[in-house]
């Protein structure tokens, strides 16, 4: 399932890129990408190059480019009441990150997050994806919110998640290389 991700994405952005139609979704287990979800060069006039912006009511992440332009990537974000605006860093930068589930997950949900709670070894069943961008705060640290992959890209679009930001593990990956440590991430206010 991972592996038809990466091609259906890949397939998506190259059909995107040459302006031909996005094919048929007429083949079962397959998800093929909304056009309006591959990442683009965007005129953006907030911030700074380098910095990350996500705007939730549009799903949304804008990285910052020079001369006004942004690359925007769709994404998918927290579930109602689980989004938290806020001005963040990268404080940590993994590759195929390990996950943990919080101790609040466990405790909402410990059907579903219990048998977790030692841990998930990095990988491409890791719910963090190919990546992650840990979001720390100034004198707080760790935030335990993530800019992170997924291996479901059809919660791309969607409040879906315990609060963190994610990308298809193709995007994701894109923008990993990009952002520096120490880079400001802004989480707007839901609308």
């Amino acid at each position: 399932m991972e592996r038809r991700g990466f091609l259906v994405t890949g397939l998506a952005a190259a059909l995107a890129a040459t302006g031909a139609p996005a094919p048929a979704r007429d083949k079962p287990g397959i998800y093929y990408l909304p056009r309006k979800y591959v990442p683009r060069v965007v005129a953006f006039d907030r911030g700074r190059p380098g910095e990350i912006h996500v705007i939730p009511d549009d799903f949304a992440l804008f990285f910052i480019l020079p001369e006004g332009k942004a690359i925007r990537y769709a994404v998918g974000i927290g579930r109602p009441g689980f989004y938290r605006a806020g001005e963040f860093y990268v404080g940590a930068k993994r590759e195929w990150p390990s996950w943990t589930p919080t101790r609040n997950m466990i405790r909402r949900d410990p059907e579903t997050y219990g048998p977790y709670a030692g841990g998930v070894p990095g990988g491409r069943t890791n719910p963090l994806g190919a990546r992650a961008l840990y979001l720390y705060q100034r004198g707080r640290g760790d935030t335990l919110l993530r800019i992170h992959g997924t291996n479901v890209p059809r919660s791309i679009g969607h409040r879906v998640s315990s609060g963190c930001t994610r990308l298809i593990n193709k995007h994701v990956i894109d923008l990993y290389d990009r952002v520096a440590l120490g880079a400001r991430v802004v989480l707007y206010p839901e609308a």
